[in-house]
């Protein structure tokens, strides 16, 4: 499951939410996270059905998926340090930069713009547009605003001049 979800997400047929807060994982993506909890799950199962016996294997499956959530959240916060892309730059450095959306497209109701920062790393970030501004895969984008409540930049279309 977790390697055909990865192949679906490189060919841009499904994209999920960056932040796993859903999962009870804020600061961790959503696919690593996702990615984790299946795989650990997996696992649990498997060594649950070989201790286990009788009607106890009805226990098995929601046993193991019991246990990946809570390990998993239980390394929310090693993870997060493995993946600092949010720790590393403060939110307002990024206002008035440039950017370039990787999702399919950027709306007003969702998309991700990757964003370079002055000392050169990048980021990938939740964007919006405004209006009736519909933005595509690689097109440039100028973030002018950050929304706290929403947690994402408002991006306008950017033309360069050369």
């Amino acid at each position: 499951m977790v390697v055909a979800y990865w192949l679906v997400v490189i060919a841009g047929l499904f994209e999920l939410e960056d932040d796993a807060a859903w999962l009870g994982l804020g600061g961790v993506p959503a696919g690593i996270a996702l990615s984790l909890l299946i795989a650990l799950a997996w696992l649990l199962c498997l060594i649950g059905s070989q201790v286990a016996s009788g009607g106890a294997l009805i226990a098995v499956p929601f046993a193991a998926l019991a246990g990946a959530w809570l390990t998993t959240r239980g390394l929310r916060v090693p993870l997060r340090r493995l993946l600092p892309e949010g720790d590393r730059h403060s939110r307002g450095d990024f206002v008035g930069q440039m950017c370039v959306i990787r999702t399919g497209a950027a709306t007003p109701d969702f998309g991700q713009a990757e964003v370079t920062a002055a000392d050169g790393s990048s980021a990938v970030v939740q964007v919006r547009t405004t209006g009736q501004d519909r933005l595509a895969r690689g097109d440039n984008a100028l973030i002018f605003e950050y929304d706290k409540d929403g947690e994402f930049f408002w991006v306008m279309p950017y033309e360069s001049e050369h």
